[in-house]
């Protein structure tokens, strides 16, 4: 399965997000993610094994306990792919970013000839 398969469950992204604080326990995902999505902790259990199997997480076993934590490596092979597009937003991106500027500029100045008239 491509990374982007992976990523494109909204109830997988809430788990890597979870995941992003550091190690956590199954069942403490499996109570977040079911009461966020109002999904079965038998279901929230195929999507830890999806990313699991995967290569997204890992899972040590810690007692009666079984912690999940990210592996970074899909996310950086996902983040690659996703890396030539950069240059096709980039340009537009900086180009919003000054004109956020200008606006801020333009207000600052009209409210500041504001103050100033009488």
């Amino acid at each position: 399965m491509h990374a982007l398969d992976i990523l494109g469950d909204p109830v997988r992204r809430r788990l890597l997000e979870l995941l992003a604080n550091g190690e956590c326990p199954a069942g403490e995902l499996a109570m977040r993610i079911g009461e966020e999505f109002g999904i079965s902790q038998p279901a929230v259990s195929q999507h830890l094994k999806v990313l699991r199997e995967s290569g997204f997480t890992t899972v040590r076993v810690d007692g009666p306990r079984r912690l999940y934590a990210i592996d970074a490596n899909p996310l950086r092979e996902a983040d690659e792919w996703l890396d030539g597009f950069r240059a096709f937003w980039a340009p537009r991106l900086a180009a919003l970013d000054t004109e956020i500027a200008r606006g801020k500029r333009e207000r600052r100045i009209q409210s500041t000839q504001e103050a100033e008239s009488p």
